[in-house]
């Protein structure tokens, strides 16, 4: 990571972290009107990304500043009125420069607790799990690069029981305009804000929804904004959800066109066996409606006929199983499987690097229980993982993916979701 053009603010420590550190910390803090903020930010971030074991506040003030400076930490983390909005932009901007961004990755993260104090906290059904989980439930938007993936937006989805609650509400700090939204919507509002406030150049979207019902809102909602996606999906998924008629299930399409349609691609890497067949069928051949110029339709037109010639099936299987062991719904035409297989390869390494930040940048540490701390803890600790994965970064996966394909700028719709956009 390049740090000549910046200028560094050097921490009161016994152990000053390194140059990067700080050069990032100056970047994405330089929102922050006060200077006590920045360097509590940098001795938060500095703790997070070198303190070992448990990272509570009290281990890192002690380790980062030498003294018991617990109390002016938490007062940070927790009450300061700082706005965490524009250092995640600053965050996925300075990103977005030094590393080539393949797609965003969307996921479900799980935060358990013991108790019920903290914001959001009920014992809720986790698809990431599959289990029901006394925890906190958040969606993480990340920026994904061959290396490594580095989230950078949050949404913390709160149950109905803390929402209709006044005094959870306001034991908790939660803003009186913090509205219920479903997880489709939440997903829909980080993807708007980051292109339509941040001005971020928009990439495609991966996401894995096995274990979430109707999944049709999401897609829907994806192709109006002109997004391209590549959603893991069950079999058992209508390829569009139709007023009238009948449509094959996703399971269905690539069952019938295995046989002789298969092409085999070999990739090296991590989160990929060396070898993998994937098939991609055009929906224009099973319904047969005309292309659109590669271009993925608009929703609510003809909802009897929906414009379906750009979404895709594509379907993984082994030789030694008889159907699909995984499948997926896109609207990217004109895709290789190369190109195909990096966005999957993508979606997994993008979770492994959200399960090693819970321990690896402390995401699942904080002790707090208002909404402001929970959404200043997880920003900083993107930071600190942004820090650990450029300054120690993973070997490069060997794949052959032409980026043509997948590179084009895409034409951003705007279209915002309302509060209460329904989504099973």
């Amino acid at each position: 990571m390049a740090t000549a053009d910046l200028t560094l603010t050097g921490l009161r420590t016994p152990e000053t972290p390194d140059a990067d550190l700080l050069a990032i910390c100056q970047q994405v803090f330089a929102s922050f009107s006060r200077s006590d903020q920045r360097r509590w930010g940098e001795t938060y971030v500095a703790g997070l990304a070198t303190v070992p074991g448990r990272k509570s506040i009290r281990r890192i003030a002690e380790a980062v500043t030498g003294w018991r400076a617990d109390q002016c930490l938490q007062q940070f983390v927790n009450q300061s009125p700082w706005e965490w909005e524009p250092v995640r932009a600053s965050l996925a901007h300075t990103l977005d420069r030094i590393r080539p961004v393949r797609a965003w990755a969307i996921d479900e993260v799980v935060f358990p607790k013991n108790g019920s104090a903290s914001v959001g906290v009920a014992r809720q059904y986790s698809c990431t799990a599959g289990a029901v989980l006394n925890c906190q439930l958040a969606l993480a938007v990340s920026l994904c690069t061959a290396e490594a993936s580095f989230p950078v937006n949050w949404r913390l989805m709160l149950p109905d029981s803390w929402l209709n609650d006044p005094e959870l509400r306001n034991r908790s700090h939660l803003p009186e305009d913090e509205p219920h939204r479903t997880r489709w919507g939440h997903v829909l509002d980080a993807v708007d804000e980051m292109i339509l406030d941040w001005q971020l150049p928009a990439a495609p979207i991966v996401m894995d929804t096995r274990n979430v019902a109707g999944v049709e809102p999401l897609l829907a909602g994806l192709e109006a904004r002109g997004l391209r996606y590549m959603i893991r999906v069950l079999p058992s998924t209508p390829v569009a959800v139709l007023r009238s008629g009948n449509l094959p299930t996703v399971g269905e399409i690539a069952a019938a066109s295995l046989r002789g349609n298969g092409r085999t691609l070999t990739a090296a890497g991590r989160d990929l066996p060396s070898r993998r067949r994937f098939l991609a069928v055009s929906l224009s051949s099973v319904t047969g409606q005309p292309g659109q110029n590669g271009q993925p339709g608009q929703t609510g037109q003809h909802e009897s006929r929906p414009a379906l010639a750009a979404r895709r099936v594509v379907a993984e299987w082994s030789p030694r199983r008889q159907g699909a062991s995984a499948t997926w719904l896109t609207n990217i035409v004109g895709a290789t499987p190369a190109d195909l297989a990096e966005l999957i390869r993508l979606a997994g390494a993008n979770a492994a690097d959200l399960a090693e930040m819970g321990d690896a940048s402390g995401l699942r540490h904080f002790e707090g229980r208002s909404f402001r701390g929970w959404q200043h803890h997880v920003t900083l600790a993107s930071v600190a993982h942004a820090h650990q994965k450029l300054c120690r970064p993973s070997p490069a996966p060997q794949i052959t993916s032409p980026a043509s394909s997948l590179t084009p700028p895409m034409t951003f719709r705007p279209v915002r979701p309302g509060p209460t956009e329904q989504a099973s």
